[in-house]
Protein backbone atom coordinates (compact mmCIF):
# COMPACT_ATOMS: atom_id res chain seq x y z
CA UNK A 1 0.00 0.00 0.00
CA UNK A 2 1.52 3.37 -0.74
CA UNK A 3 0.58 6.94 -0.82
CA UNK A 4 -0.06 9.83 -2.59
CA UNK A 5 2.37 11.11 -4.66
CA UNK A 6 0.72 14.34 -3.88
CA UNK A 7 2.70 13.75 -0.45
CA UNK A 8 5.95 15.32 0.06
CA UNK A 9 7.51 14.42 3.03
CA UNK A 10 10.68 15.93 5.04
CA UNK A 11 13.58 13.43 6.93
CA UNK A 12 16.16 15.10 8.67
CA UNK A 13 19.61 14.20 9.25
CA UNK A 14 21.47 11.66 7.03
CA UNK A 15 22.62 9.23 9.59
CA UNK A 16 21.09 5.59 9.23
CA UNK A 17 17.96 6.59 11.12
CA UNK A 18 17.35 8.93 8.46
CA UNK A 19 18.79 6.99 5.38
CA UNK A 20 16.46 4.21 6.54
CA UNK A 21 13.58 6.07 7.37
CA UNK A 22 13.98 7.65 3.92
CA UNK A 23 14.52 4.83 1.60
CA UNK A 24 11.13 3.45 3.39
CA UNK A 25 9.57 6.37 2.60
CA UNK A 26 10.27 6.88 -1.08
CA UNK A 27 9.47 2.92 -1.23
CA UNK A 28 6.08 3.62 -0.32
CA UNK A 29 5.62 6.39 -3.02
CA UNK A 30 5.98 9.86 -1.00
CA UNK A 31 8.15 12.67 -2.64
CA UNK A 32 11.47 12.52 -0.15
CA UNK A 33 13.64 15.77 0.51
CA UNK A 34 16.38 14.57 3.39
CA UNK A 35 17.97 17.71 4.32
CA UNK A 36 21.64 17.37 6.21
CA UNK A 37 23.84 20.05 7.51
CA UNK A 38 26.91 18.64 7.09
CA UNK A 39 28.78 17.99 3.45
CA UNK A 40 27.80 14.04 2.80
CA UNK A 41 26.02 11.24 4.08
CA UNK A 42 26.23 9.27 6.90
CA UNK A 43 26.22 10.91 11.23
CA UNK A 44 28.63 9.83 12.82
CA UNK A 45 29.50 7.14 10.10
CA UNK A 46 31.89 9.45 7.83
CA UNK A 47 35.04 9.27 6.49
CA UNK A 48 38.56 11.42 7.41
CA UNK A 49 41.23 10.93 5.10
CA UNK A 50 44.69 12.04 4.97
CA UNK A 51 48.30 11.06 3.31
CA UNK A 52 46.80 7.83 2.16
CA UNK A 53 44.99 6.86 4.68
CA UNK A 54 41.05 6.16 5.56
CA UNK A 55 39.65 6.40 9.03
CA UNK A 56 36.21 5.63 10.21
CA UNK A 57 35.12 8.37 11.89
CA UNK A 58 32.30 6.47 14.02
CA UNK A 59 31.53 2.85 13.84
CA UNK A 60 33.88 0.09 13.85
CA UNK A 61 32.26 -3.36 15.34
CA UNK A 62 29.66 -5.23 12.82
CA UNK A 63 27.36 -7.20 14.77
CA UNK A 64 24.18 -8.41 14.23
CA UNK A 65 24.51 -8.91 10.27
CA UNK A 66 20.95 -10.20 10.04
CA UNK A 67 19.70 -6.80 10.50
CA UNK A 68 21.18 -4.97 7.44
CA UNK A 69 20.29 -7.94 5.62
CA UNK A 70 16.76 -8.12 6.57
CA UNK A 71 16.11 -4.19 5.75
CA UNK A 72 17.48 -4.61 1.94
CA UNK A 73 15.75 -7.51 1.48
CA UNK A 74 12.41 -5.25 1.42
CA UNK A 75 14.03 -3.57 -1.49
CA UNK A 76 14.96 -6.71 -3.28
CA UNK A 77 18.25 -6.22 -2.44
CA UNK A 78 21.39 -7.76 -0.49
CA UNK A 79 24.54 -7.27 1.47
CA UNK A 80 26.46 -8.32 -1.26
CA UNK A 81 24.93 -5.61 -3.56
CA UNK A 82 26.81 -3.26 -2.14
CA UNK A 83 30.03 -4.67 -0.45
CA UNK A 84 32.05 -7.17 0.46
CA UNK A 85 31.38 -8.42 4.27
CA UNK A 86 34.11 -10.96 6.05
CA UNK A 87 34.43 -12.47 9.22
CA UNK A 88 36.99 -11.75 11.44
CA UNK A 89 38.61 -14.70 13.20
CA UNK A 90 39.71 -14.29 15.97
CA UNK A 91 37.16 -11.93 16.50
CA UNK A 92 39.26 -9.56 18.48
CA UNK A 93 41.43 -9.59 21.34
CA UNK A 94 41.18 -8.64 25.12
CA UNK A 95 44.56 -7.41 26.89
CA UNK A 96 45.08 -7.74 30.93
CA UNK A 97 48.21 -6.69 30.90
CA UNK A 98 51.51 -6.46 29.00
CA UNK A 99 51.61 -10.28 26.87
CA UNK A 100 48.48 -11.19 28.64
CA UNK A 101 45.73 -11.23 26.47
CA UNK A 102 42.92 -13.74 25.17
CA UNK A 103 41.75 -14.21 21.46
CA UNK A 104 38.10 -14.95 20.93
CA UNK A 105 37.74 -17.78 18.50
CA UNK A 106 34.49 -17.99 16.31
CA UNK A 107 33.03 -21.52 16.56
CA UNK A 108 31.73 -22.59 19.91
CA UNK A 109 33.85 -25.74 20.01
CA UNK A 110 37.03 -23.22 20.15
CA UNK A 111 35.17 -20.62 22.43
CA UNK A 112 34.38 -23.46 25.19
CA UNK A 113 37.78 -24.36 24.86
CA UNK A 114 39.25 -20.59 26.04
CA UNK A 115 36.23 -21.25 29.24
CA UNK A 116 37.30 -24.31 30.22
CA UNK A 117 41.25 -23.18 30.15
CA UNK A 118 40.36 -20.12 32.75
CA UNK A 119 37.82 -21.64 34.79
CA UNK A 120 36.82 -25.58 34.48
CA UNK A 121 33.37 -26.04 33.77
CA UNK A 122 32.61 -23.00 32.04
CA UNK A 123 32.96 -24.21 29.09
CA UNK A 124 29.31 -26.45 28.99
CA UNK A 125 28.11 -23.09 31.32
CA UNK A 126 28.82 -20.98 28.16
CA UNK A 127 26.80 -23.62 25.77
CA UNK A 128 23.84 -23.09 27.79
CA UNK A 129 24.06 -19.15 28.04
CA UNK A 130 24.78 -18.65 24.51
CA UNK A 131 21.19 -21.16 24.23
CA UNK A 132 19.66 -18.83 26.23
CA UNK A 133 21.14 -15.68 24.50
CA UNK A 134 19.80 -16.29 21.42
CA UNK A 135 16.34 -17.07 22.80
CA UNK A 136 16.62 -13.44 24.02
CA UNK A 137 18.13 -12.49 20.70
CA UNK A 138 15.38 -14.12 19.03
CA UNK A 139 12.51 -12.26 21.08
CA UNK A 140 14.30 -9.06 20.84
CA UNK A 141 14.83 -8.96 17.07
CA UNK A 142 11.26 -10.53 16.70
CA UNK A 143 9.10 -9.22 19.60
CA UNK A 144 10.48 -6.24 20.87
CA UNK A 145 12.79 -4.05 18.42
CA UNK A 146 10.25 -3.37 16.18
CA UNK A 147 7.57 -1.68 17.81
CA UNK A 148 7.59 1.76 18.34
CA UNK A 149 6.71 1.21 22.26
CA UNK A 150 3.86 3.98 23.14
CA UNK A 151 3.03 1.69 25.82
CA UNK A 152 3.46 -1.37 28.01
CA UNK A 153 0.18 -3.40 25.59
CA UNK A 154 2.81 -4.16 22.92
CA UNK A 155 4.58 -6.22 24.55
CA UNK A 156 1.40 -7.72 26.59
CA UNK A 157 0.89 -10.72 25.09
CA UNK A 158 1.50 -14.37 26.81
CA UNK A 159 4.17 -15.36 25.06
CA UNK A 160 6.40 -12.92 25.34
CA UNK A 161 5.86 -12.29 29.18
CA UNK A 162 6.55 -15.80 29.29
CA UNK A 163 9.50 -15.77 27.99
CA UNK A 164 10.73 -12.37 29.67
CA UNK A 165 10.00 -14.31 33.06
CA UNK A 166 12.01 -17.55 32.53
CA UNK A 167 14.58 -15.59 30.71
CA UNK A 168 15.08 -13.50 34.03
CA UNK A 169 15.48 -10.79 31.30
CA UNK A 170 14.94 -7.97 34.17
CA UNK A 171 17.82 -9.14 36.59
CA UNK A 172 20.72 -7.11 35.54
CA UNK A 173 23.50 -8.41 33.66
CA UNK A 174 26.19 -8.31 36.47
CA UNK A 175 23.90 -10.54 38.49
CA UNK A 176 23.16 -12.71 35.73
CA UNK A 177 26.40 -13.72 34.50
CA UNK A 178 28.29 -14.12 38.08
CA UNK A 179 25.66 -17.10 38.39
CA UNK A 180 27.72 -19.35 35.81
CA UNK A 181 31.24 -17.86 35.69
CA UNK A 182 33.65 -16.16 38.28
CA UNK A 183 36.41 -15.98 36.19
CA UNK A 184 37.48 -12.26 35.89
CA UNK A 185 38.73 -12.38 32.42
CA UNK A 186 35.52 -14.36 31.26
CA UNK A 187 33.41 -11.93 33.22
CA UNK A 188 34.80 -9.12 31.39
CA UNK A 189 34.71 -10.76 27.97
CA UNK A 190 31.15 -11.34 28.77
CA UNK A 191 30.14 -7.68 30.22
CA UNK A 192 32.25 -5.76 27.47
CA UNK A 193 29.19 -5.49 25.24
CA UNK A 194 26.85 -3.59 27.56
CA UNK A 195 29.45 -0.76 26.45
CA UNK A 196 28.01 -0.79 23.28
CA UNK A 197 24.83 -0.06 24.76
CA UNK A 198 26.03 2.85 27.18
CA UNK A 199 25.51 1.14 30.47
CA UNK A 200 26.67 -0.93 33.28
CA UNK A 201 26.80 -4.29 33.76
CA UNK A 202 24.97 -3.62 36.90
CA UNK A 203 22.52 -1.63 35.46
CA UNK A 204 21.70 -2.54 31.96
CA UNK A 205 19.01 -5.60 32.17
CA UNK A 206 20.36 -9.25 31.21
CA UNK A 207 17.74 -9.17 28.49
CA UNK A 208 20.87 -7.29 26.57
CA UNK A 209 22.84 -10.53 26.65
CA UNK A 210 21.17 -10.97 23.44
CA UNK A 211 23.99 -8.86 22.45
CA UNK A 212 26.69 -11.97 23.77
CA UNK A 213 24.76 -14.13 21.01
CA UNK A 214 25.33 -11.16 18.20
CA UNK A 215 29.15 -11.13 19.35
CA UNK A 216 30.58 -15.07 19.91
CA UNK A 217 27.74 -16.76 17.88
CA UNK A 218 27.18 -14.72 14.99
CA UNK A 219 31.12 -13.18 15.37
CA UNK A 220 32.03 -9.91 14.34
CA UNK A 221 32.40 -8.72 10.74
CA UNK A 222 34.16 -5.94 8.49
CA UNK A 223 32.61 -4.59 5.41
CA UNK A 224 36.20 -4.09 3.43
CA UNK A 225 37.06 -0.87 2.42
CA UNK A 226 35.97 0.24 5.88
CA UNK A 227 32.51 1.09 7.68
CA UNK A 228 31.82 3.50 5.62
CA UNK A 229 30.35 1.28 2.79
CA UNK A 230 27.34 1.14 4.89
CA UNK A 231 26.64 3.98 4.96
CA UNK A 232 27.44 4.45 1.10
CA UNK A 233 25.34 1.39 0.66
CA UNK A 234 22.08 3.38 2.36
CA UNK A 235 22.64 6.05 0.38
CA UNK A 236 23.03 4.62 -2.94
CA UNK A 237 19.57 2.31 -1.87
CA UNK A 238 18.09 5.87 -0.80
CA UNK A 239 19.23 7.29 -4.40
CA UNK A 240 17.56 4.51 -6.13
CA UNK A 241 14.32 4.77 -4.49
CA UNK A 242 14.18 8.57 -5.65
CA UNK A 243 14.57 10.24 -2.37
CA UNK A 244 15.98 14.23 -2.94
CA UNK A 245 19.31 15.21 -0.81
CA UNK A 246 20.37 18.26 -0.08
CA UNK A 247 23.81 18.89 1.61
CA UNK A 248 25.16 21.34 3.73
CA UNK A 249 21.61 22.57 4.65
CA UNK A 250 20.46 22.60 8.02
CA UNK A 251 17.07 23.15 8.95
CA UNK A 252 17.07 26.14 11.16
CA UNK A 253 13.10 26.23 11.66
CA UNK A 254 9.95 24.30 11.78
CA UNK A 255 6.37 26.25 11.36
CA UNK A 256 3.98 24.73 13.60
CA UNK A 257 0.65 25.86 11.90
CA UNK A 258 -2.54 24.12 13.81
CA UNK A 259 0.05 21.60 14.75
CA UNK A 260 1.39 20.26 12.02
CA UNK A 261 4.60 20.95 10.47
CA UNK A 262 6.30 23.00 7.19
CA UNK A 263 10.32 22.55 7.44
CA UNK A 264 12.42 26.18 6.68
CA UNK A 265 15.64 26.08 5.62
CA UNK A 266 17.49 29.48 5.08
CA UNK A 267 14.69 31.32 5.48
CA UNK A 268 12.43 29.59 2.71
CA UNK A 269 9.84 27.46 3.78
CA UNK A 270 9.95 24.14 2.23
CA UNK A 271 6.14 22.41 2.30
CA UNK A 272 5.92 19.16 3.62
CA UNK A 273 2.91 16.39 4.67
CA UNK A 274 5.24 15.24 6.92
CA UNK A 275 8.26 15.16 8.91
CA UNK A 276 10.57 12.49 10.43
CA UNK A 277 13.84 13.91 12.67
CA UNK A 278 16.91 11.93 13.32
CA UNK A 279 18.84 15.18 14.92
CA UNK A 280 19.48 15.31 18.14
CA UNK A 281 16.36 14.83 19.77
CA UNK A 282 17.14 17.42 22.62
CA UNK A 283 18.74 20.05 19.80
CA UNK A 284 15.44 19.70 17.82
CA UNK A 285 13.11 20.13 21.03
CA UNK A 286 15.22 22.81 22.33
CA UNK A 287 16.53 24.30 19.57
CA UNK A 288 13.76 24.31 16.98
CA UNK A 289 10.35 23.38 18.17
CA UNK A 290 10.80 25.01 21.15
CA UNK A 291 7.52 25.36 22.81
CA UNK A 292 6.14 22.65 21.07
CA UNK A 293 8.25 20.27 22.72
CA UNK A 294 7.61 16.70 24.57
CA UNK A 295 9.67 16.97 27.08
CA UNK A 296 11.80 19.70 30.03
CA UNK A 297 14.90 20.80 29.75
CA UNK A 298 14.40 18.82 33.87
CA UNK A 299 13.82 15.89 32.08
CA UNK A 300 16.78 15.54 29.33
CA UNK A 301 19.16 16.32 32.94
CA UNK A 302 17.57 13.44 34.38
CA UNK A 303 18.45 10.83 31.70
CA UNK A 304 20.94 8.57 32.15
CA UNK A 305 23.18 9.08 28.82
CA UNK A 306 25.51 6.71 27.30
CA UNK A 307 29.48 8.08 27.32
CA UNK A 308 31.22 10.21 24.80
CA UNK A 309 34.41 9.37 23.51
CA UNK A 310 37.73 10.63 23.10
CA UNK A 311 39.00 9.14 19.85
CA UNK A 312 42.53 9.61 18.15
CA UNK A 313 43.01 8.87 14.33
CA UNK A 314 46.36 7.78 13.76
CA UNK A 315 48.43 7.07 11.00
CA UNK A 316 51.58 4.99 11.98
CA UNK A 317 54.77 4.27 9.40
CA UNK A 318 55.41 0.55 9.11
CA UNK A 319 53.72 -1.98 10.99
CA UNK A 320 52.81 -2.07 14.66
CA UNK A 321 53.39 -5.74 16.50
CA UNK A 322 50.26 -7.72 18.65
CA UNK A 323 47.81 -5.86 17.60
CA UNK A 324 44.60 -7.60 15.77
CA UNK A 325 41.36 -5.74 13.59
CA UNK A 326 39.63 -5.52 16.95
CA UNK A 327 41.61 -4.68 20.51
CA UNK A 328 40.34 -4.01 23.81
CA UNK A 329 42.65 -3.01 26.53
CA UNK A 330 41.23 -3.76 29.99
CA UNK A 331 44.54 -3.42 31.65
CA UNK A 332 42.65 -1.14 34.61
CA UNK A 333 39.73 -1.67 36.26
CA UNK A 334 35.83 -1.39 34.64
CA UNK A 335 33.80 -0.55 37.82
CA UNK A 336 36.54 2.73 38.34
CA UNK A 337 36.28 3.93 34.83
CA UNK A 338 32.77 3.35 34.91
CA UNK A 339 32.02 5.31 38.12
CA UNK A 340 34.26 8.30 36.77
CA UNK A 341 31.61 8.66 33.61
CA UNK A 342 28.66 7.72 35.42
CA UNK A 343 28.68 8.14 39.35
CA UNK A 344 31.08 11.32 39.36
CA UNK A 345 31.02 12.38 35.76
CA UNK A 346 34.82 13.33 35.25
CA UNK A 347 37.74 12.48 33.20
CA UNK A 348 38.61 9.04 34.19
CA UNK A 349 41.89 8.39 36.33
CA UNK A 350 43.05 4.65 34.54
CA UNK A 351 40.54 4.88 31.48
CA UNK A 352 40.31 1.35 29.44
CA UNK A 353 40.41 1.98 25.96
CA UNK A 354 39.71 0.21 22.44
CA UNK A 355 42.35 0.23 19.44
CA UNK A 356 40.92 -0.79 16.37
CA UNK A 357 43.33 -1.43 13.36
CA UNK A 358 41.52 -2.30 10.26
CA UNK A 359 45.08 -2.31 8.04
CA UNK A 360 45.82 -5.38 9.94
CA UNK A 361 42.42 -6.95 7.27
CA UNK A 362 42.28 -4.33 4.71
CA UNK A 363 45.47 -2.83 2.86
CA UNK A 364 43.23 -0.38 1.17
CA UNK A 365 42.60 1.71 4.40
CA UNK A 366 46.75 2.61 4.98
CA UNK A 367 49.41 3.01 2.67
CA UNK A 368 51.55 0.02 1.76
CA UNK A 369 53.50 -1.04 5.24
CA UNK A 370 51.48 1.47 7.20
CA UNK A 371 48.90 0.99 10.05
CA UNK A 372 45.79 2.72 10.42
CA UNK A 373 45.00 3.01 14.39
CA UNK A 374 41.72 4.38 15.80
CA UNK A 375 41.90 4.68 19.54
CA UNK A 376 38.65 5.16 21.61
CA UNK A 377 38.75 5.81 25.50
CA UNK A 378 34.78 6.26 26.86
CA UNK A 379 33.96 8.86 28.31
CA UNK A 380 31.45 11.06 30.80
CA UNK A 381 29.34 13.68 29.23
CA UNK A 382 29.17 17.26 29.98
CA UNK A 383 32.30 17.70 30.82
CA UNK A 384 35.26 20.10 29.92
CA UNK A 385 36.88 19.14 26.25
CA UNK A 386 40.03 21.11 25.78
CA UNK A 387 43.38 20.20 23.52
CA UNK A 388 45.25 20.06 26.64
CA UNK A 389 43.50 17.79 27.78
CA UNK A 390 43.40 15.35 25.04
CA UNK A 391 47.00 15.83 24.25
CA UNK A 392 47.71 14.81 28.18
CA UNK A 393 45.30 11.74 27.73
CA UNK A 394 46.91 10.99 24.26
CA UNK A 395 50.53 10.59 25.65
CA UNK A 396 48.79 8.13 28.93
CA UNK A 397 47.25 5.97 26.41
CA UNK A 398 49.83 5.32 24.07
CA UNK A 399 52.41 5.32 26.88
CA UNK A 400 50.08 2.29 28.53
CA UNK A 401 49.51 1.26 24.62
CA UNK A 402 53.39 0.54 23.49
CA UNK A 403 54.42 -0.77 27.00
CA UNK A 404 51.28 -3.60 26.99
CA UNK A 405 52.02 -4.51 23.61
CA UNK A 406 55.57 -3.97 23.07
CA UNK A 407 56.13 -1.92 20.43
CA UNK A 408 57.27 1.59 20.41
CA UNK A 409 54.64 3.55 17.92
CA UNK A 410 54.66 7.40 19.08
CA UNK A 411 57.75 8.79 17.29
CA UNK A 412 56.15 7.38 14.33
CA UNK A 413 52.76 8.92 13.75
CA UNK A 414 52.73 10.74 10.49
CA UNK A 415 48.81 11.67 10.82
CA UNK A 416 47.27 12.33 14.18
CA UNK A 417 43.48 13.91 14.48
CA UNK A 418 41.67 14.38 17.76
CA UNK A 419 37.53 13.60 18.16
CA UNK A 420 35.96 14.68 21.37
CA UNK A 421 33.15 16.32 23.35
CA UNK A 422 33.23 19.80 21.46
CA UNK A 423 33.24 17.95 17.86
CA UNK A 424 30.45 15.86 18.75
CA UNK A 425 28.32 18.96 19.95
CA UNK A 426 29.52 20.83 16.75
CA UNK A 427 29.31 18.33 14.05
CA UNK A 428 26.04 16.40 15.17
CA UNK A 429 24.23 19.20 17.95
CA UNK A 430 25.07 16.16 20.25
CA UNK A 431 23.52 16.37 23.66
CA UNK A 432 26.00 17.27 26.55
CA UNK A 433 28.03 15.77 23.64
CA UNK A 434 27.09 11.33 23.63
CA UNK A 435 28.46 9.65 21.21
CA UNK A 436 26.26 6.55 21.61
CA UNK A 437 22.71 7.51 22.71
CA UNK A 438 20.72 7.14 26.21
CA UNK A 439 22.25 4.08 28.22
CA UNK A 440 19.63 1.34 28.04
CA UNK A 441 19.16 0.96 31.52
CA UNK A 442 15.86 -1.13 32.88
CA UNK A 443 14.20 2.36 33.40
CA UNK A 444 15.50 3.91 29.79
CA UNK A 445 14.37 0.86 27.47
CA UNK A 446 11.10 0.70 25.45
CA UNK A 447 8.55 2.91 26.60
CA UNK A 448 10.74 4.65 29.05
CA UNK A 449 12.59 6.41 26.01
CA UNK A 450 11.56 9.08 24.36
CA UNK A 451 8.40 8.75 22.39
CA UNK A 452 8.88 8.47 18.79
CA UNK A 453 5.67 10.98 18.46
CA UNK A 454 5.61 14.13 18.98
CA UNK A 455 2.89 14.97 21.29
CA UNK A 456 2.15 18.62 20.17
CA UNK A 457 3.30 18.58 16.07
CA UNK A 458 1.22 15.61 14.98
CA UNK A 459 2.60 14.93 11.42
CA UNK A 460 6.50 14.89 13.28
CA UNK A 461 7.94 11.45 14.62
CA UNK A 462 11.46 11.04 15.99
CA UNK A 463 14.38 8.35 14.78
CA UNK A 464 17.93 8.10 16.33
CA UNK A 465 19.82 6.96 19.42
CA UNK A 466 17.81 9.50 21.43
CA UNK A 467 14.63 7.21 21.23
CA UNK A 468 13.54 3.52 20.29
CA UNK A 469 15.28 1.32 20.07
CA UNK A 470 18.56 2.66 21.30
CA UNK A 471 21.76 3.00 20.48
CA UNK A 472 23.98 1.38 17.57
CA UNK A 473 24.07 0.95 14.13
CA UNK A 474 21.05 -1.86 14.03
CA UNK A 475 18.89 -0.46 16.33
CA UNK A 476 19.03 2.84 14.08
CA UNK A 477 18.53 1.52 10.96
CA UNK A 478 15.44 -0.30 13.05
CA UNK A 479 14.36 3.32 14.30
CA UNK A 480 14.06 4.59 10.83
CA UNK A 481 11.66 2.27 9.80
CA UNK A 482 9.58 2.32 12.35
CA UNK A 483 9.59 6.49 12.41
CA UNK A 484 8.45 5.84 8.26
CA UNK A 485 5.94 3.51 9.32
CA UNK A 486 4.41 5.44 11.95
CA UNK A 487 4.27 8.36 9.64
CA UNK A 488 2.75 6.31 6.89
CA UNK A 489 0.11 5.47 9.40
CA UNK A 490 -0.59 8.59 10.28
CA UNK A 491 -1.19 9.85 6.44
CA UNK A 492 -3.00 6.77 5.86
CA UNK A 493 -5.06 6.21 8.98
CA UNK A 494 -3.84 2.32 8.80
CA UNK A 495 -2.02 0.11 10.94
CA UNK A 496 1.95 0.90 10.77
CA UNK A 497 2.59 -3.04 10.59
CA UNK A 498 1.75 -2.88 6.90
CA UNK A 499 5.13 -0.95 6.22
CA UNK A 500 7.58 -3.17 8.32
Amino acid sequence: MSISNSHKITVLGAGFAGLSAAAVLSQHGAQVDLFEKNSGPGGRCRVYKEQGFTFDMGPSWYWMPDVLEKFLSRFDKSISDYFDLIKLDPGFRIYFGRNEFIDIPNTLEEQKELFESLEPGSGVKLEKFLKESKIKYDVGISDLVYKPSYSIMEFFSFDIIYKMIKMNALQSIHSYLRKSFKHPYLLSLLEFPVLFLGGTAKSTPSLYSLMNYSCLSQGTYYPMGGFYKVTESLYQLAQEQGVNFHFDAPVDNIDIRNHSARSIHNGQTHHTDGIVSSLDYHFLEKEILKTQSNYSEKYWNERTMSPSALIFYLGVKGKVKNLIHHNLFFDEDFDEHARDIYEDPKWPQKPLFYVCCPSKTDDSVAPEEDENLFILMPLATGITDNEAIREEYYQKIISRLERIIDDKISDRVIVKKSYCINDFKEDYNSFKGNAYGLANTLGQTAMFKPSMKSKNVKNLFHCGQLTVPGPGVPPAIISGQLAASQLLSYLNNTSYEKYL
